[in-house]
């Protein structure tokens, strides 16, 4: 890896870093694997890294429909709105801040619009599930009639 001094921007930094690894996101016997959105979100993604790696309980949504969220921590980063979205693809992971409700991380399962009590919410698309898609229906249904279960989410490499 070059140097910023060397031609590259920082942004091209993160790119080079971010293709060197992804996102790992086991529950139970389901593994999921997801890309960064680099160009889109890059202080999403350098923020998400940071709070990694992640053991905590995953939840069924009770107002986004078809979707799985993981309450979050606060942290101290300043937030900055980047490629946000209330009505994420399946498989899009959305990172929120809290404000209106807790801070937490979204995973679309199948049509979800991102919502809560208080009304529809923004976050920020900072990574895809980009290997095997056919287990979302899997795990929203196992959440939504077994219960939350654990999650751990963490960098694995590329490939």
């Amino acid at each position: 890896m070059l140097p910023v001094s060397q031609g590259r921007s920082e942004r091209q930094i993160q790119s080079v870093a971010a293709a060197a690894d992804r996102l790992g996101i086991r529950v139970g016997e389901l593994i999921f694997f997801a890309e960064w959105e680099v160009d889109e979100a890059p202080r999403t993604c350098e923020l998400f890294r940071k709070l990694l790696p992640l053991k905590m309980k995953i939840i069924h949504c009770s107002w986004s429909g078809e979707g799985v969220w993981v309450p979050l921590r606060k942290w101290e980063t300043e937030w900055h709105k980047e490629n946000e979205t209330s009505h994420p693809k399946p498989g899009q992971l959305l990172l929120y801040p809290g404000g209106q409700s807790e801070p937490e991380l979204l995973i679309p399962c199948g049509a979800c619009i991102f919502n809560s009590r208080f009304g529809i919410l923004k976050g920020n698309h900072f990574a895809t599930i980009s290997e095997r898609m056919d287990g979302l229906t899997q795990l929203h249904q196992s959440l939504l009639w077994q219960g939350t279960q654990d999650c751990i989410i963490e960098k694995v490499s590329a490939g």
